[in-house]
């Protein structure tokens, strides 16, 4: 993210000296615009909680991008579960701050569409899967061995609501290709298809809403979460018949 500071001026002239105040606060315009970078420089730490330009979390893990740096390597960052967000701006902020947009790359929560059903509606949300986690690209090349990667190590660790990294101790560990494709995968799967997030129990009444027996009423005899199905009893012919539905598939029966 860009640190950018917001100069208000407030003209308080009455309409009938508008062209002197017009010419007055071109003036200090142009002030305001020879002291901004002296200001940017000197925002430093004091920023750091600066908002961050929004760009859907998921997107740039999913993009496949090339890193500028081909030493940056992704790690995970802890931070305070629910405030995910707030690390991602305040560390963008950090990095524009520093000057380290060479060793610090994309930083990343990874989300997924979920589905809730409220009132008898569908809303989708953005949830991240990995709580309290941040996904970090980063240059650590010299880290414990004197050189810039310990810098950018503190940066990082002192970010305001980042309790440290997954790895030993205080060390980080560098995810494989192998975890970052598992990763990418499913934030890809989640665009495609979004997660139904609803409780179903064992032997509760549901109504089918769609394929050849919507309108039916059956009991749930299984729930399978992992792949968000339900084995349905519906009777038909007076008989109590299997149906595999998925969890969009059915409502509740108040």
């Amino acid at each position: 993210m860009k640190m950018a500071e917001e100069i208000k001026t407030e003209n308080g002239a009455s309409e009938a000296e508008s062209n002197e105040a017009e010419s007055t606060e071109a003036q200090q315009s142009t002030a305001a615009a020879a002291e901004e970078p002296k200001q940017a420089a000197a925002a430093g730490e004091a920023s750091s909680e600066t908002a961050a330009e929004e760009t859907p979390a998921g997107t740039e893990a999913a993009s496949g991008a090339q890193p500028k740096n081909p030493n940056m390597k992704w790690y995970i960052v802890h931070s305070y579960s629910g405030f995910e967000r707030k690390v991602k701006e305040s560390l963008e902020s950090r990095v524009a701050a520093f000057g380290l947009q060479d060793k610090i790359g994309r930083v990343v929560i990874p989300t997924e569409p979920v589905t809730e059903i409220r009132n008898g509606k569908k809303y989708t949300i953005e949830r991240a899967f990995l709580p309290g986690y941040v996904l970090v690209e980063m240059d650590l090349t010299g880290f414990r061995a004197g050189g810039e990667g310990d810098h950018v190590w503190h940066v990082v660790k002192s970010t305001p609501r980042v309790t440290g990294f997954v790895g030993t101790g205080n060390d980080p560990t560098p995810l494989s290709e192998e975890e970052v494709n598992t990763i990418v995968y499913r934030v890809n799967v989640g665009k495609d298809k979004p997660k139904l997030r609803v409780k179903f129990e064992k032997n509760e009444s549901v109504k089918i809403t769609e394929g050849p027996f919507a309108n039916f009423t059956g009991i749930v005899d299984e729930v399978n979460e992992d792949r968000a199905t339900l084995k349905i009893m519906v009777t038909i012919f007076g008989r109590a018949t299997p149906v595999e539905l998925e969890f969009g598939q059915v409502e509740k029966v108040a």
